[in-house]
């Protein structure tokens, strides 16, 4: 029996030790939000957060797991940071296929959570191993840089300012 947490709720799961996170996600809880891509953690496409730092779910055995707590992609829509991502990824129309857009929508929370306002060079280094075969980097880029905007309008003048915003290029 394996216990933790996803998305806020406690779960005991009585799935093999090495099983994949992915697949628990996927087939044993029916959160089909992550995806399988690559099935080798090269793509990015199943990234998840374990306790906070993003993972590879495709690889990652849901043992390493027991004890802690996983967010997906269907946890971001009640994390205030998940939220102005996603806000973001719809501003600048980022998706084009969609079928990456989790996995680079927790990279990006990730980076923001630890770096609240990224340079180019840090948002590059920190997406670069998120692999999109559509090619929106300069729009993912754009995204994150309105999304630690608008984390930053937040925190100096919540009262004020609304949660999302939009400018005008």
């Amino acid at each position: 029996m394996i216990e933790l947490t996803i998305n806020g709720q406690a779960h005991s799961l009585e799935v093999p030790g090495d099983m994949p996170i992915l697949w628990v996600l996927r087939d044993v809880l029916h959160l089909t939000g992550t995806r399988f891509s690559c099935g080798m953690a090269l793509c990015g496409a199943c990234v998840v957060h374990l306790d906070g730092e993003p993972i590879r779910a495709c690889l990652t055995p849901i043992a390493l797991a027991a004890g802690k707590t996983i967010d997906t992609i269907e946890a971001m829509a009640d994390d205030s940071l998940g939220r102005r991502v996603q806000q973001a990824w719809m501003d600048e129309a980022v998706a084009q296929c969609g079928f990456c857009q989790s996995g680079q929508i927790m990279s990006a929370v990730a980076l923001l959570k630890n770096t609240p306002n990224p340079s180019d060079d840090e948002i590059d280094s920190f997406m670069s191993g998120n692999l999109c075969r559509c090619g929106t980097y300069p729009r993912i880029r754009k995204a994150i840089h309105r999304a630690a905007d608008s984390a930053s309008l937040a925190s100096t003048s919540a009262a004020e300012t609304p949660l999302f915003y939009e400018v005008s290029v």
